[in-house]
This record gives C-alpha cells, structure tokens and sequence, in this order.
C-alpha cells in the first residue's frame, strides 16, 4: 500500500475527529471569537473545492445588533409559518425545538453562491447547479475548521431568500446559500440535537451504499469487505474507534481501502 501521500497518525485522526465530532449549536457562550480565529475559518473555506476552479462563493459577516434581529425576526415568522405543515403532538415538538443563536452567537456568516461569476466555467455547462454544490463545498470547510479551533457552528435554514437579501443588501442574481452561526459552544454534543430529541436517526449507512449500480449488492470479494467495514462501523465511535497510531482495533489502517 502507497503511504508517502498519507498524513502522520495524528493528523488523520485530527481530521476524522473533526468530521465525527461536528455538530450542529444552537446555544452559544458569551465569549468573542478572537479575529485570528475568524480569519482562519474563512480562509479554509475560500479552500474548498469548486467545479471548474469556479469559486461562486462571497461570505457576509454580520456583527450588527439591528441586521442580527431583523434576521431573528424573519427567523421567528418562517417557523411559526413551518410549523403549521405539522400535526400534533409533532407541531408542539417542533415549536419546542431551539433552532437557531442568532442573538447568542459571536457572528453571523451568510455564504453566498453568485452564478454568474467566472463566465463560462469547465464543467458548468453539463450541470449548471454546480456552482451551488461548489459553494456547500466551503460551508463543509468552514464547518470543520470551526470544529478544529473549538468554534461551534449552527445553520440557520428557515429563512425566506428574498427577504434575506433584502435584509443584507444581497444583489438579486446572488444566491443566499448558508446562513451559519458561529461562536464558542457550551458544549460539544456526543449525539446530533436531532437526535437526541428524538426527531430523526442517523440512517445506517449500509442501507445507502450500492455496488456497481442502483442497488446493486456486495457481490465481489472486495465489495463484502467494504460492507463488512461498514457494517462495524455503526456504533457510531468515528474517529474514537482508533488507536493512537491510526490503525483500526484490528490493525487497519484509516484510508486503506
């Protein structure tokens, strides 16, 4: 097996912790995020990967008390909106839920998708929705980063797009994407506030995976190997499944499939 291109033991297991370890916030501590700090995530995120080198994406921080409420309150109207397309005792559990710091967090940071940008991109003309999917790119790099630096990040999805634009001054061809919430948590939780709520599952990941085609099943030695790998890794550990050194409990190493 090459490993030249492999980072050190301790890096990898840096990078699966962070994804394993990444959660949605919601409650926030009173303290600033520093502007070193800040200025890393955004930087790991204007990294992420984009189709044709594209980068469609534009990043409006917001510290503004007034912007903050005026989001807050189109916050609070959207859901008392959504909760009406659920039926009892689901209404009540939904209205339950806390969704959203926008007040609590340190910043508020709304990723923007613009289309147009670039002109005639490689790979674009195929699939125009991939400058949307590039700009989720940078939010997944923002979210971990954030994780590194103990940032918590919260995404804030029941907002209407023009109003929101309105709101921030977005020109009308830019595509609000993200609207995040980023401060320093009360606490990483072991579990997604989803499900610990009781509100919805992780789905099992065997359940998700085809073999060379729609449906298709394990059929090859090789493809029994990667469902019996994945089928072990249910319990959900992640990143804690590994030892010090990198390898897996029965000696694997991570990334050797």
């Amino acid at each position: 097996m090459t490993t030249f291109n492999h980072f050190a033991p301790e890096e990898r297991r840096g990078v699966y912790h962070a994804i394993y370890s990444r959660r949605d916030i919601r409650t926030f501590q009173d303290e600033k995020i520093p502007p070193d700090v800040l200025a890393r995530i955004i930087r790991a995120a204007h990294h992420g990967p984009s189709v044709g080198f594209m980068q469609p994406w534009d990043f409006v921080l917001v510290s503004d008390t007034d912007i903050r409420l005026q989001v807050k309150d189109l916050f609070e109207r959207e859901r008392r909106a959504a909760s009406q397309f659920f039926d009892e005792p689901r209404r009540s559990q939904y209205l339950a839920l806390k969704l959203e710091g926008i007040m609590e967090s340190s910043v508020n940071v709304c990723v923007t998708c613009d289309p147009t940008r670039a002109g005639e991109v490689l790979g674009r003309n195929s699939t125009p929705e991939t400058d949307v999917y590039s700009t989720c790119c940078a939010v997944q790099n923002l979210w971990l980063a954030a994780r590194a630096e103990g940032v918590g990040v919260g995404w804030v999805s029941i907002l209407k797009r023009p109003q929101l634009r309105q709101i921030l001054g977005i020109p009308q061809h830019i595509v609000p994407v993200a609207y995040l919430c980023l401060g320093y948590p009360v606490d990483f939780p072991a579990q997604p506030l989803l499900q610990t709520t009781g509100w919805r599952d992780r789905l099992p990941l065997t359940d998700l995976v085809h073999y060379d085609g729609w449906g298709g099943p394990a059929s090859t030695d090789i493809w029994q190997v990667v469902q019996a790998e994945l089928t072990s890794g249910e319990d959900g550990q992640g990143a804690d499944a590994f030892a010090p050194d990198g390898s897996a409990p029965d000696g694997s190493s991570i990334g050797s499939v």
